[in-house]
This record gives structure tokens, sequence and C-alpha cells, in this order.
């Protein structure tokens, strides 16, 4: 492994996916305060792929060009927007990001900012939604696992439609600083990406 300096900046990645940025209250406000970080690329995928054609070698590009991956959205029917799904669906190709010669992600890490419309108490087993945050992000989670990436925690806002512009504010600042301070995962990092038996393809 690659030593890194302590005070070295990671390459980050922001996947934006918001299909009605014009209506968000939250997500605006993170995608404003970050724009100009220097290390931060910002790539929102509904304005870049309206019809939903995905350029997979350019995507592909993208990742292997950063050490951090930010899946942006908000919770949508207790996953992500569609078009996200779909860029999973499609980039993180057998080969490539996972399976046999399946390595240009290993040692990069993977995380999510996510908002929800419902209070952070909802989700919980004996709530309406039945079910915690993490097992709903455990898709995610074991995507990383199987592409070797680490997943880390979850930068989470939730409660979203009963809160003020002063707390939507406070964690758009909030966003910026994670984001400024987050630390590099370092390059070829050792990882437990499973292996994929041929037999099993």
């Amino acid at each position: 492994m690659v030593n890194i300096r302590a005070d070295e900046k990671p390459n980050i990645l922001i996947l934006f996916a918001h299909p009605y940025p014009q209506h968000s209250r939250v997500n605006a406000a993170m995608v404003r305060v970050v724009k100009d970080l220097p290390h931060v690329t910002l790539h929102d995928l509904y304005e870049t792929y309206p019809d939903f054609h995905i350029d997979i070698k350019q995507e592909q590009a993208l990742l292997e060009a950063h050490d951090v991956i930010v899946m942006q959205h908000p919770l949508y029917w207790y996953s992500c927007p569609s078009l996200l799904k779909e860029w999973m669906d499609t980039v993180l190709e057998y080969g490539w990001a996972y399976g046999t010669g399946g390595t240009h992600l290993r040692g990069k890490e993977l995380v999510q900012a996510v908002s929800t419309g419902g209070p952070g108490h909802a989700y919980q087993p004996d709530s309406y939604n039945g079910v915690t945050m993490t097992e709903l992000l455990r898709p995610f989670d074991r995507t990383a696992a199987l592409c070797g990436m680490a997943y880390g925690k979850p930068f989470l806002f939730q409660g979203a439609r009963l809160r003020s512009m002063e707390d939507i504010a406070a964690h758009a600042t909030a966003y910026r600083a994670w984001l400024n301070d987050y630390p590099h995962p370092g390059r070829g990092a050792e990882c437990n990406q499973p292996a994929v038996p041929a037999s099993d393809r």
C-alpha cells in the first residue's frame, strides 16, 4: 500500500441523484455549499443523463480517478432514486467492478449522504417503517464489499419535511466540513473483496 500523508485530501466524487432538484430543500442546499471544494467533483446524474442512457466507460473512468465515492440522494421507497439504481446496474460490471478481473474499485471507499422525509424515530423496528436505516442501506454496503470497497458511515439528514431552513443550512455546513475533512482511504488498501466462483456466473 502506498503511504498517504496525514494532510492529503482524497479525490471525492459525489454522485448526486435527485430527479426533482428544483423542489429539494435539503439536497439543493448541500450541493450549493460543496461546489467550490477543489478535491470534490460534483456529478449530477439526472442532469447528465435525462434519457437514462448512461455512458458506462465515462462513468468507470470517473470512478477510477477518485478515491471516495459519495452517493448523495433522498431515500425513495426505502431505496435510491431510479437513475442511481440504473447507474449501479450498468456501470458496476462483472469483470470490471467485481468477479474475475473486477478489481478496478478495490481499496476505494463508498459512502452515502442520504436524506429522509420521515424522522429518525420512524426508522426503528417498533415504528411504522419497521426497519432501521442500517438495514435499508444494506444493499449498498454489500455492493461496496463485492467491489472491494470500504463502506463508510452514512451522512444522514432525517425528518426533512418538518425541519426548519436553519436546520437545513446547518446540515449543509456540516456536509461541507465532513467532505473537507474526509480521511484518505489509502491507495490499494487491503480489502476483503469476496471471490465470485466462475461456476456461479
